[in-house]
């Protein structure tokens, strides 16, 4: 399958690069230099600059942009595509209906490992379009289709901003390895198979049971643990999804 993004930022590169290996991907953007970089870094890809009247007529459209700059993208389109799948956040169905025209619509939110094939995507829209959306983005990881506007939001702020949330815990780690004089290097090393393994572990037990499991009575995890309750380090994670829900509640009306 054909699949046209319009947007050449960061997400629609990471997207580029995940789905190229299964579809003939076209990239469109405002910006000749920076497509024609994006170009060398993904071969096999196909670069077009956006016409004042760009026509997507029963095309597959990825759409891509910021938010912010839906209508001004928009306006220069025409035609009626095939499937517009949307990774707008906020961005809702009705507003997207009455900015392009297409035959069915999507919302989807990835994030930023599609470039690994690895992004946990969360999609919903028309019922007809489900097959076909599930398929596409289960090429470049776990698709999961929810059933409302609403769900997908909420999943936005976990799967979609989350890859934010466990790099800054990443980072964190390793810095906490470093003060106690772990050299950097090893630090990260360390940290990459820490999340590697529990991502594996999480596929078969609840949290609670991988926690339990290490934090035996008097040890360092159960020091650890009460240093982190000390920080409301859980209080925290559960304020961030919520911020990154409301913010995308409040684009959404924009």
């Amino acid at each position: 399958m054909k699949l046209t993004l319009i947007g050449n930022g960061v997400m629609a590169q990471s997207l580029a690069k995940g789905l190229i290996k299964n579809h003939e991907v076209e990239i469109i953007g405002r910006d000749e230099n920076k497509l024609k970089t994006i170009q060398e870094k993904i071969p096999g890809i196909t670069i077009k600059i956006l016409d004042d009247n760009e026509d997507i007529t029963d095309k597959n459209i990825l759409f891509c942009v910021k938010p912010y700059a839906l209508h001004s993208v928009s306006a220069r389109l025409s035609g009626k595509a095939n499937m517009l799948f949307s990774i707008l956040a906020g961005t809702t169905l009705d507003t997207l209906k009455k900015q392009i025209e297409a035959k069915h619509y999507v919302r989807t939110m990835p994030n930023v490992a599609a470039s690994v094939q690895f992004s946990t995507t969360t999609i919903t829209g028309d019922k007809e379009a489900k097959t076909t959306a599930v398929e596409i983005f289960s090429s470049i990881g776990k698709a999961i289709w929810v059933n409302t506007e609403n769900q997908l939001d909420i999943a936005t702020a976990i799967a979609g901003s989350g890859p934010a949330y466990l790099a800054l815990i990443a980072e964190a780690l390793a810095d906490g390895g470093v003060k106690a004089g772990l050299e950097r290097h090893t630090c990260y090393e360390l940290v990459q198979g820490l999340m590697e393994g529990t991502s594996k572990l999480l596929k078969s037990n609840h949290p609670a049971i991988i926690k339990d499991s290490v934090m035996s009575p008097g040890g360092t995890t159960a020091a650890g643990v009460s240093q982190l309750e000390e920080g409301a380090v859980r209080d925290s994670m559960i304020k961030a999804v919520n911020k990154a829900y409301e913010k995308a509640c409040e684009l959404g009306k924009k």
